[in-house]
């Protein structure tokens, strides 16, 4: 086991649980373990002039920052991405900064596809396709076989906690080696909503 990536990628269960946040324009989710523990939190970081940028222009062009902490507020990674015209290029960056994987995005008839590729040899490690109408993703491994999935179930306990409809489970394969390609697969999918959100 890789011991030098962030802790919080050490799990194989995310959920996600959007906060509602009606006096500011950027997003915020919560993310909690499987036994219902909230392990941390996804930021938008926006500035004064981004706020007022959003009125004049389309905000699928802007850039954006999302932040995955954890409980203590220590950064977890990060993903960015610049100002884009068409199929955007993400950036994610573990805490001291350092590129740990290449988003790129394709649409297809409401069905978006994100590749994930390693920042130093351009190669596909993973991918992430499915129907954002039917909220069920499916995440593959450079070999196209399956090592993960996002959907809205919630199991056990935390279905009689989580109600609404506006939450989401990521599962990683618990054999899957825990490295920096893990730490780039896990930040996409637990913030595949956010970036959607940005990109519609």
């Amino acid at each position: 086991m890789n011991k030098q990536i962030p802790p919080f990628f050490l799990s194989d269960e995310y959920f996600i649980d959007e906060k509602v946040n009606f006096l500011k324009f950027a997003n915020e989710y919560k993310v909690y373990n499987d036994q219902g523990a909230q392990i941390g939190i996804i930021k938008q970081r926006i500035s004064g002039w981004h706020k007022v940028l959003t009125l004049l222009v389309d905000k699928r062009m802007m850039p954006f920052k999302l932040e995955i902490t954890d409980t203590n507020d220590q950064l977890q990674a990060t993903i960015t991405r610049g100002w884009t015209f068409w199929m955007s290029k993400i950036i994610v960056t573990d805490p001291l900064g350092v590129e740990v994987g290449i988003i790129k995005q394709k649409f297809k008839f409401f069905k978006p596809t994100f590749t994930i590729s390693s920042p130093t040899s351009g190669e596909e490690i993973a991918k992430i396709s499915g129907d954002w109408k039917a909220w069920n993703f499916s995440i593959t491994n450079n070999v196209g076989a399956e090592m993960g999935k996002i959907n809205k179930k919630w199991a056990g306990a935390l279905k009689e906690v989580f109600t609404t409809a506006d939450k989401y489970n990521v599962s990683i394969d618990p054999s899957y080696a825990e490295s920096n390609q893990k730490v780039a697969i896990v930040a996409t999918a637990i913030t595949i909503d956010m970036v959607l959100k940005e990109s519609k």
